[in-house]
């Protein structure tokens, strides 16, 4: 996966709560074999009326097309399973979801497919998604060695918490298969001894 270091882009504020995977990738982009095409499909149903761009969904409005992160409600991600939401995230270009709360198997699906999901307390998230409300003052710089956003000139850094093997397999790129890989002179010698000291298995 694409690891994640330091991050700057345009933030666009999506408050709802419970958006859920049915909103974020609609079930009929569920259909095809691979992950292709499922940036057309993320938030398809609210980008889209009558097959043109809605001007009254946030990321097709100027200053926020190419945004990167999005400063969510509440339990953002909840419904079904869909694996899919994350890879049509990631299609759209975001790079990280800033929120108060997530669904945990949505929550999951993103650490293990390289979408950073920061959570904070409501009064940080709601400072955050009133600051780039404004199109002039919407750029986002997320420090993930640091753990800190900066979010306005002249406001604090906030701080946040991550697990510590989830951010050291950000700051890498390496999923759960690439870590194991890491360890595969490890699994050799033991594959090798583990032979030797019980031949009758083999």
């Amino acid at each position: 996966m694409m690891p994640f270091d330091q991050v700057s882009g345009v933030a666009a504020p999506m408050m709802s709560p419970n958006i859920d995977t049915d909103v974020i990738m609609p079930k009929m982009f569920l259909k095809g074999v691979d992950r292709s095409g499922l940036g057309e499909g993320a938030f398809n149903l609210l980008r889209f009326s009558a097959g043109k761009p809605n001007p009254e969904f946030i990321l097709n409005q100027d200053g926020y097309r190419n945004a990167c992160f999005l400063v969510v409600g509440p339990n953002f991600g909840c419904g079904s399973s869909r694996e899919h939401a994350v890879w049509g995230l990631q299609q759209l270009g975001i790079r990280a979801l800033i929120g108060t709360s997530f669904a945990g198997i949505f929550n999951d699906n993103c650490g293990n497919n390289g979408l950073l999901t920061i959570s904070l307390e409501p009064d940080l998230v709601a400072e955050i998604a009133n600051a780039v409300a404004h199109r002039e003052r919407n750029d986002v710089f997320v420090d993930l060695a640091a753990q800190t956003i900066r979010f306005d000139r002249g406001r604090r850094p906030i701080k946040f918490d991550i697990e510590p093997t989830r951010k050291e397999a950000f700051l890498t790129g390496r999923d759960f298969v690439a870590s194991t890989l890491v360890l595969a002179d490890d699994i050799r010698a033991f594959e090798a001894r583990h032979a030797a000291e019980n031949p009758w298995i083999f």
